[in-house]
C-alpha cells in the first residue's frame, strides 16, 4: 500500500475533518518535491544498460550459435550468470540491473538445458524450476526491477500449470475444477507474499503485475466456463473469487486493486 493510500485510510479511520486531514497530508511530505531525483533516474538507467546488454547478448549468441559447441554454450550461459552475481554482490550500486541480467540468463540457460537433453519436463517445470532458483536473487536485489520479472515467471507458470493439468486445452467442467482451485489459490498466495515483502509499500510494481495477472487468469477462467456449452461450474468458482478479492481489497484500501 502506498503512502497516498495510507493517509486516505487513516483518515477514514480516524474520522479526521477536512483540516486536520489537509495537517496530516502536509506533515506527511507527499506533497512537497523529491528530494532526489538521481535516484529513480539511475535505477532507469540501469534497467536499460541491463535490457541492452541482455539484448545484444542474445542477438551476439544468435549470430554465432552454430560456431558455439555445447560445451562452449553451457560454459558462456553460465560464465554470464556467474560474473553478474558476483558483480551484483559487490558492487550495490548497480545490485539491481546485474541482478536482473543474472536472473535472465538463469532462464536461458534452463531453457537451453532443457532443449539439449530432452528432458520431458513440461514448460510449467521449467517456469517453477526457475521461479525457484531465482528467489534468492530478487530477495537479494530488493527491488522490483528483479521482483517483477520473478512475478511474471511465476503467474506465468501456475498458468501452465492449469492449462496441462486443465486436459491441455483448458477444459471447463466439473472435472477440472479442482486444478482451477488450486491455480486460484496459487495466484493468491503469489500476490498475497509479494504485499507481504518489507519493501512493498515503496515497490509496489510485481505486486501490481501479480494482481493484474490473477485478474486475468480468473476472469478468463470464469468467462471460459459461462460461454462453454453449459455454464460450467468455473463460472461461478470464479465469481466467488473475484467477490473474495474485492472485500479484501476494499478493507484493506487497495485503490490498484479495487
Amino acid at each position: 500500500m502506498s503512502l497516498h493510500e495510507q493517509l486516505y485510510q487513516w483518515t477514514a479511520r480516524q474520522g479526521l475533518d477536512a483540516s486536520s486531514a489537509r495537517r496530516l497530508r502536509a506533515l506527511s511530505g507527499l506533497d512537497d518535491p523529491p528530494r532526489d531525483l538521481w535516484t529513480p533516474l539511475r535505477l532507469g538507467a540501469g534497467a536499460l544498460a541491463a535490457g541492452l546488454i541482455g539484448f545484444g547478448l542474445v542477438l551476439w549468441v544468435a549470430a554465432n550459435w552454430d560456431d558455439f559447441g555445447r560445451a562452449m554454450r553451457f560454459g558462456l550461459l553460465e560464465a554470464v550468470t556467474a560474473v553478474s552475481l558476483v558483480a551484483a554482490a559487490l558492487l550495490a550500486a548497480r545490485r539491481a540491473p546485474l541482478a536482473l541480467v543474472a536472473f535472465l540468463t538463469l532462464g536461458g540457460l534452463l531453457a537451453y538445458f532443457g532443449q539439449t537433453y530432452q528432458t520431458g519436463a513440461d514448460t510449467y517445470q521449467l517456469f517453477a524450476l526457475w521461479a525457484a532458483l531465482g528467489l534468492p536473487i530478487a530477495w537479494a536485489a530488493r527491488s522490483d526491477l528483479v521482483w517483477t520479472p520473478w512475478a511474471l515467471v511465476v503467474a506465468t507458470g501456475i498458468g501452465l500449470w492449469m492449462g496441462t493439468f486443465g486436459g491441455h486445452g483448458w477444459r471447463f467442467d466439473g472435472s477440472t475444477v479442482p486444478v482451477h482451485a488450486l491455480g486460484f489459490v496459487a495466484y493468491g498466495a503469489l500476490c498475497a507474499g509479494l504485499a507481504l515483502r518489507p519493501s512493498a509499500a515503496s515497490q509496489p510494481w510485481a505486486w501490481r503485475l501479480a494482481v493484474l495477472a490473477s485478474v486475468i487468469a480468473v476472469s478468463a477462467t470464469a468467462l471460459g466456463g459461462l460461454f462453454a456449452r453449459h455454464v460450467a461450474p468455473q463460472y461461478f468458482l470464479g465469481l466467488g473469487v473475484m467477490g473474495i478479492g474485492l472485500v479484501l481489497a476494499w478493507r484493506r484500501a487497495e485503490v490498484y486493486a479495487l
